[in-house]
């Protein structure tokens, strides 16, 4: 990619993505997100790649299963990768995707039997400046139900970090609430959910791919334990600690 400059690089990703963006699925497509309760739900996946600190380079790729309803650990995969692509402001997913859906091809060559029937990730879905964020790259290259499950504002078509929106997350009374982040066109992106009684700030949930954005919503609050939802959170922490055994140095600085 080195050959290319910022500016084609960014017209061949922005075609990337429109062309994949084709194939994206917003509904429902699995029987176990039409259940009240989730009934034929037994794995949830979740993802995340942490870095070292100082190297924007070198990270872990983590992918974790765990049981569904009880959120009990089934299976985890830690990797060392080397990132390879650059990093431009909404084009996160052309660097981060690859390793994730590796983790993913990997558990379904060696236990097929434990691939999660949805996945969470760390990041955003349609709520992303071209609707198509790291969550709906992951889906559509997998094939898998997904999620977008952001810590953080992204601040884009019309949406705001505003008085308006600190004061919409100040009326979200209880875990499970929700308000919808609508852009300037009206439609809605995804939804601000307060995930536990215990924290009132919320997590940003959008449609990655096969799933309904009530659905998305409902789901990921059952799988909060905390703030953030137990298969994104344990993905987390365990390739936090993978980092801090194998690059204790890095950890520490």
């Amino acid at each position: 990619m080195s050959h290319m400059s910022q500016d084609e690089l960014v017209k061949q990703w922005e075609s990337q993505q429109a062309s994949m963006r084709q194939l994206l699925v917003e509904e429902d497509t699995e029987d176990w997100q039409r259940s009240p309760d989730f009934t034929g739900l037994e794995r949830v996946g979740g993802v995340d790649l942490s870095y070292i600190k100082g190297d924007d380079v070198n990270a872990c790729a983590q992918l974790v299963v765990l049981s569904y309803p009880n959120l009990e650990l089934l299976y985890e995969d830690s990797q060392m990768v080397t990132l390879n692509a650059p990093y431009i402001a909404g084009f996160l997913a052309f660097r981060e995707t690859p390793y994730l859906l590796e983790a993913l091809q990997r558990l379904e060559k060696t236990q097929p039997n434990l691939l999660p029937q949805v996945v969470l990730v760390d990041g955003n879905g349609l709520f992303h400046y071209r609707e198509f964020g790291l969550a709906c790259h992951l889906g559509v290259l997998s094939g898998l139900p997904c999620v977008g499950v952001a810590k953080n504002l992204l601040q884009v078509q019309g949406i705001s970090n505003s008085q308006q929106h600190q004061l919409q997350i100040a009326s979200l009374q209880k875990g499970g609430d929700s308000f919808p982040l609508t852009a300037a066109s009206g439609k809605v992106l995804g939804k601000a959910l307060r995930s536990s009684d215990r924290s009132t700030k919320p997590v940003y949930v959008s449609v990655g791919h096969r799933i309904s954005l009530e659905t998305a919503l409902r789901l990921t609050h059952t799988c909060c334990r905390y703030r953030v939802p137990e298969p994104i959170r344990q993905a987390d922490v365990r390739s936090r600690v993978y980092l801090r055994l194998h690059f204790p140095a890095a950890a520490e600085s």
